[in-house]
């Protein structure tokens, strides 16, 4: 597997699981250090995506995750961590996800979608607990990525961007969380009426200095 075909993220991802498996002192980089280190990543898409599918999801499964690690047995000395086979496996199925979604450069959300095909282990049965589907994690990927494509090795800064540099108003209304406007029912209303008219394209509001023209 070559390096270079991952981005920066995936890259980090592989280097942190090693690592984690150094750090606990296990023999072997397993799927479960792979997962972790996409689950930690700071603004990384893996937990973007969970937290899409349930808010807080992507820390209740890095908690599960740290428990598996707990539960695997440690080795004295020297620690030299190997790649596992499943792991092995992980990596080249993910770059079957990359090209399934015609991306160029193979990316934590591949090596997510990588570990649905697992037939090993415990993650399989941890990913149903919580009932994340590989359809399900596909629809959340959708709503992060919009139409964007991994073309380069650093994706992340062109996804979700209007959620990472702007505001949705509409959602603080909703929520109650927008300043309210006092003494200007009258031209609320107006501006209301103008921009809803169907039968005229090209409203102009014309109004006093101040009165709120151009918010």
């Amino acid at each position: 597997m070559n390096l270079n075909q991952f981005t920066e993220k995936a890259q980090e991802a592989v280097v942190t699981a090693q690592g984690t498996a150094l750090k606990w002192k296990h023999q072997a980089v397993e799927p479960e250090h792979l997962l972790l280190a996409c689950l930690v990543q700071k603004d990384g898409v893996v937990p973007a995506c969970l937290d899409n599918l349930k808010k807080g999801l992507a820390k209740e499964l890095t908690a599960q995750v740290e428990q598996l690690l707990k539960e695997r047995p440690k080795i004295e000395g020297d620690v030299k961590p190997y790649l596992g086979g499943a792991t092995n496996r992980v990596l080249m199925q993910s770059e079957a996800e990359a090209k399934a979604l015609r991306d160029d450069y193979i990316s934590t959300e591949h090596l997510l979608l990588a570990f649905f095909d697992l037939k090993e282990g415990k993650i399989p049965g941890v990913l149903a607990r919580f009932q994340i589907t590989k359809q399900s994690f596909l629809t959340s990927l959708q709503k992060v990525r919009g139409n964007q494509r991994v073309t380069d090795q650093n994706p992340e800064e062109k996804f979700n961007a209007l959620q990472k540099y702007t505001r949705d108003l509409t959602q603080a209304a909703e929520n109650g969380r927008l300043d309210p406007v006092i003494g200007r029912d009258s031209e609320i209303r107006r501006v209301i009426q103008v921009l809803s008219r169907r039968t005229k394209n090209n409203p102009v509001l014309i109004g006093d200095p101040g009165v709120g023209k151009t918010a």
